[in-house]
């Protein structure tokens, strides 16, 4: 993904993809499976189709906090819920790994926002944006 980032989207808020999808269906709208990875040497969750990545989930870790800063999707994989399962997919494994989330990205934080069922994977002490757009 490292080469090809400067040709991804980054999104910054809900009307650039679809935060409503549901996050525990990793199967695309054309029936493929999305594969989430790790790529730890970049800080990057990448989620893949048919072997070729198509978005990915910036983050750094900071002790048992994982901060979610930022999500990108390639400009023809936008609009088809893959950035939604991204997020989705990441925060279930950091729920099942008992690490909590500080979400910095406003697309992340609009997601959980609209999925109250990730309140708690973020860090109590230090939820991020997602805090805000609460309150509004």
């Amino acid at each position: 993904m490292a080469g090809d980032a400067e040709d991804m989207i980054t999104l910054t808020g809900i009307e650039k993809d679809l935060p409503d999808s549901n996050p525990s269906d990793t199967t695309t709208p054309g029936g493929e499976d999305l594969v989430i990875t790790d790529n730890g040497a970049l800080g990057i969750y990448e989620a893949a189709i048919g072997g070729r990545t198509v978005a990915g989930l910036v983050y750094s870790n900071v002790g048992d906090r994982v901060v979610l800063s930022a999500t990108s999707v390639f400009p023809e994989f936008r609009g088809r819920g893959v950035a939604g399962r991204l997020i989705g997919g990441v925060l279930d494994e950091l729920r099942a790994q008992g690490k909590t989330a500080t979400i910095t990205c406003p697309f992340a934080a609009a997601f959980v926002n609209a999925h109250p069922e990730y309140a708690d994977v973020l860090d109590p002490a230090f939820p991020g944006s997602h805090a805000a757009a609460q309150q509004h």
